[in-house]
């Protein structure tokens, strides 16, 4: 059986939450890709904002990483 894959928020890489940290590490590519385009989102359909802080409350934080 392979592993399970998890997504977590990043402690390590991240600028307001860790949402696009989290989600760079889980698909394996650079966070500031994931940035640009939440950006982008944000300002072509301005839902964005409220996706971001869904995904921040649903999607927990990583437990190998250092919180502060």
């Amino acid at each position: 059986m392979g592993r399970v894959k998890r997504l977590y928020r990043s402690g390590n890489d991240r600028i307001l939450g860790g949402v696009c940290g989290g989600l760079g590490e889980y698909f394996e590519i650079d966070p500031v890709l994931i940035r640009v385009l939440w950006v982008l989102f944000v300002l072509a359909f301005g839902t964005g904002i409220l996706a971001y802080l869904i995904c921040w409350i649903i999607i927990p934080r990583n437990p190998k990483h250092k919180w502060e």
